[in-house]
C-alpha cells in the first residue's frame, strides 16, 4: 500500500517560510553584489536541497546546529559529489547564515568552523564607459524623480559605493564644498570619498530642485527620498536602474552592484593605483581588490589585440 500523499509532500516540497527565507537571501545578496542568474540559481539550489534534507530529519533550516554542517557535507562527499560542488554548498551555507545574523534573524553563526572555500573568483561585469554615458543620461531631469535617479546614479559611479551606502546616504555624510562623502562601511570603518565636480552639479540640483517636492511636508533623514517621502530601498533603486536600462538600450541589464564594478575597473584602466582604489571602495584585504587588475587587464587585451599592429 502506497503512502499517503500528504507525506510525500512533506518530504519534497520545502515549506513555505523556509522557501521564502532563500528568496529573502538571494534577492538580497544580488543587489548587494550583482550576481548572475546562474549564481542565485546555485546558491538557491544548494540551499532548496541542504533545507529539505534537514526538513526530513525534522529541522529547519534558519534552525540548525554547528554539529548539523559537517554531516551533510560529510553525507555528500559519501555520494560522490565533486569537491568543488561541496566547496559551493559550504559557501552558499556561509553566506546565508552571515545573513541571517546581519537581518538579527540569528545570534551565532553555525558555520564559523567551516573552512573558506578556495576557488578561482568569477570576473565581476562591467559596463564600457559609452554605456555608463548612455544609462546616466537616460532619466528625464525635467520630472523630480528623473532629477533623484540622475543624482544617484552619477553619485554612485563618481564614488563605488555600496547600494547600501548610498540609499543610506544622509546629510552629516555629506561636504559638498570639499567634494568628499565621509561613509561608514563594512566593520563600521569610515573612509573618506571623492566624489568629483558632475556628481556635486547633480547632486547640488536635485537637493535644489526636487527633494523638497518629493518629500512634501514630511521630514526624512535620508539624502534620497520616495514619493511618498520615505528613503529609498536597495529594490526600489534596482527597479528605477532597469527602466532606465532599458530606455538606454542596454544589452544587459545591470545591477546597483554594476555601476561600482565600473567605477573600480574604469579608474584601473585611467592608470589609478591598486591601493588607492582599496581605499575608496573600502575592501579591508587587498586580495579582494585585485579582482578587478583581471578585469582592467582583459580590456588592456582587447585594446592591444584591436589596435596594435601585429594585435
Amino acid at each position: 500500500m502506497s503512502a499517503p500523499t500528504h507525506h510525500v509532500i512533506h518530504e519534497h516540497v520545502l515549506h513555505d517560510d523556509t522557501a521564502r527565507l532563500i528568496d529573502e537571501f538571494i534577492n538580497a545578496l544580488w543587489l548587494e553584489e550583482g550576481l548572475s542568474k546562474n549564481t542565485q540559481s546555485a546558491y538557491r539550489s544548494d540551499l532548496r536541497l541542504a533545507a529539505l534534507d534537514w526538513q526530513r530529519a525534522g529541522l529547519r533550516l534558519n534552525e540548525v546546529s554547528a554539529e548539523d554542517l559537517p554531516r551533510l557535507l560529510g553525507e555528500r562527499m559519501s555520494s560522490g559529489q565533486s569537491a568543488r560542488s561541496i566547496a559551493r554548498l559550504r559557501s552558499s551555507l556561509k553566506r546565508f547564515f552571515g545573513w541571517l545574523r546581519q537581518q538579527n534573524l540569528r545570534t551565532d553563526d553555525p558555520t564559523t568552523a567551516l573552512a573558506a572555500p578556495r576557488l578561482p573568483r568569477a570576473l565581476p561585469y562591467a559596463l564600457s564607459e559609452n554605456e555608463v554615458e548612455r544609462l546616466l543620461a537616460a532619466p528625464d531631469v525635467s520630472e523630480p524623480i528623473g532629477l533623484r535617479d540622475r543624482a544617484m546614479l552619477e553619485l554612485l559611479y563618481a564614488s563605488g559605493l555600496r547600494v547600501t551606502e548610498l540609499i543610506g546616504l544622509q546629510f552629516g555624510q555629506i561636504n559638498l564644498v570639499q567634494g568628499v562623502l565621509r561613509i561608514t562601511g563594512k566593520g563600521n570603518k569610515d573612509r573618506l570619498v571623492p566624489i568629483g565636480d558632475e556628481a556635486i552639479v547633480w547632486l547640488s540640483r536635485y537637493l535644489r530642485e526636487a527633494r523638497s517636492g518629493l518629500l512634501g511636508r514630511r521630514e526624512s533623514a535620508n539624502v534620497f527620498v520616495t514619493e511618498r517621502g520615505d528613503g529609498m530601498t536597495r529594490q526600489a533603486f534596482w527597479y528605477r536602474i532597469k527602466h532606465h536600462a532599458l530606455a538606454a538600450g542596454l544589452a544587459r541589464l545591470p545591477s546597483p552592484h554594476t555601476l561600482r564594478h565600473a567605477f573600480a575597473t574604469h579608474l584601473l584602466n585611467h592608470g589609478a593605483d591598486l591601493r588607492v582604489l582599496q581605499m575608496l571602495l573600502g575592501h579591508a584585504d587587498l586580495s579582494t581588490t585585485q579582482i578587478y587588475t583581471h578585469v582592467a587587464t582583459t580590456r588592456l587585451k582587447a585594446l592591444h589585440a584591436q589596435h596594435h599592429p601585429r594585435g
